[in-house]
């Protein structure tokens, strides 16, 4: 199953380098997915193609630095021609769950300052509603866990992200992460996103509306579609 996920991840990751033209300033995302476009586009600069970048993560910054990927101050330019990163989940309207490596933020502004977000996944992201996955909400760690209980009289659940059994998971940002759990998939996402954010300490949730133009989804076979 790892390796076949494996395929359809770099297959998906392939298939998005269609999108990127000479003289484009892209985005580039965070995750095992997002992993292998940086890859795949490392490559193809090596053999010519002129990009200049910026990264969701210290980690991907990091990658593509180190591949050579001409990288600008994200806090001196107002947009991007493309991002291209991955998702937990998605749904038939393109609604993201996005997250799980902890880069939600950077993500969603790097997503919303790009002309077009392309979403690169295998078909295990898929689903027909969103909330199967935990929905990561980055957390100020002043006054944290009042901000915690304010979600919790909400009528949510959920745990602070930890690295092992102790010390908090600190964003990029230096912000913790709430992971909520929800038991059955949810109705109204949007609904849930503007009661989470309208909590003081909350900097955002790693849903993602309207910002996904097209999805690029691998099959295990190498095969791609889009959606």
């Amino acid at each position: 199953m790892g390796m076949s996920l494996d395929n359809a991840k770099d297959a998906a990751s392939r298939k998005a380098l269609e999108f990127v033209q000479d003289g484009m300033r892209i985005g580039l995302g965070t995750g095992s997915t997002a992993t292998h476009f940086i890859q795949h586009l490392i490559e193809k600069c090596k053999q010519g193609l002129k990009v200049e970048a910026v990264a969701t993560s210290i980690a991907s910054q990091e990658m593509a630095k180190k591949g050579g990927i001409p990288l600008l101050d994200i806090n001196t330019i107002s947009f991007l021609d493309l991002s291209v990163d991955g998702a937990d989940e998605i749904d038939p309207e393109k609604r993201l769950i996005k997250g799980a490596g902890g880069a939600l933020v950077r993500e969603k502004i790097i997503a919303a300052m790009s002309k077009e977000m392309i979403v690169i996944a295998d078909e295990s992201k898929l689903v027909k509603k969103l909330g199967a996955h935990p929905l990561p909400v980055e957390i100020i760690p002043f006054g944290a866990e009042a901000t915690k209980k304010h979600i919790e009289d909400k009528g949510f659940s959920g745990k602070w992200r930890k690295n092992g059994r102790e010390t908090h998971y600190l964003t990029d940002n230096q912000n913790w992460i709430f992971d909520i759990t929800f038991p059955s998939p949810i109705d109204e996402p949007e609904a849930i996103h503007l009661s989470l954010l309208s909590i003081p300490g909350v900097v955002d949730t790693g849903f993602f509306f309207h910002l996904a133009k097209q999805c690029v989804i691998g099959k295990q076979d190498g095969t791609t579609t889009i959606i």
